[in-house]
């Protein structure tokens, strides 16, 4: 059905990016050895315990499994599907060599899988998402997260909110960003633009992260916005700004 991140409210038949991120130090490093990955069925008696769980073997991924794409992150594309994945609490266990001769170290991580969430409606999908973002001033040269919030604009303490908070979470976030302002700023439009309806990866729930590097930016003001598709529909925020100085 569609790839989610682990915080994305993932349902049976989705693909969970499963995502392990290293560093040494203050820098992103390689771990010398994955040997494995582990995914368990975390008992639902024992679901809101904060250190220990009843848990089932699901699956075993090898190295073979796991790609490296850049410096210290590594990805496993998780299918959750039926009869093996059910609706519930999943830790998955990553043994690690971090340095050689080093013995193994397992690192654990959870997700969890929702129900399908099914709404019915006699009108069409007429409400939408307002967006909050920062920081708004960032010193030239800094390589900073863009934290981006999306808020449902729908009635609140109704079914109807839940549903479209579950749709900010899951739906895909895009993030344009232009220049506005600064030295020999281009008159046209498409020469000032920094970023084009780029895909936001990295997801909390309502929160989306993006990496933004000023070293090769002018000062000035700049324009950014972001998309959401839903339901059929496509909501472009307001342009809002942020000044590198």
């Amino acid at each position: 059905m569609a790839i989610k991140e682990r915080n994305q409210d993932p349902v049976i038949g989705d693909t969970i990016n499963l995502r392990f991120i290293s560093w040494n130090g203050n820098n992103f490093a390689n771990v010398s050895e994955i040997t494995k990955v582990e995914t368990y069925f975390l008992d639902p008696v024992g679901e809101a315990c904060a250190t220990s769980c009843d848990k089932t073997l699901k699956e075993t991924f090898l190295a073979a499994s796991i790609t490296n794409g850049s410096v210290g992150n590594y990805l496993l594309p998780l299918p959750v599907a039926s009869p093996t994945y059910v609706i519930g609490q999943y830790q998955d266990e990553w043994h690690i060599i971090f340095a050689e001769n080093d013995p193994v170290s397992i690192i654990t991580q959870r997700f969890q899988i929702f129900p399908n969430l099914w709404f019915t409606a006699s009108i069409p999908a007429v409400y939408s998402f307002d967006f909050r973002f920062q920081p708004n001033r960032i010193r030239q040269g800094s390589r900073k997260h863009l934290i981006i919030q999306i808020i449902p604009n729908v009635p609140r303490a109704t079914d109807l909110e839940r549903y479209y908070t579950n749709l900010a979470i899951s739906s895909d976030i895009k993030i344009s960003i232009e220049q506005n302002c600064g030295p020999c700023a281009p008159a046209e439009q498409d020469l000032r633009l920094i970023v084009d309806k780029e895909l936001v990866t990295i997801r909390d729930k309502v929160f989306a992260f993006y990496q933004l590097d000023t070293a090769d930016l002018d000062c000035g003001i700049y324009h950014v916005w972001f998309e959401i598709e839903f339901l059929g529909n496509i909501d472009v925020s307001p342009k809002m700004q942020f000044q590198i100085f």
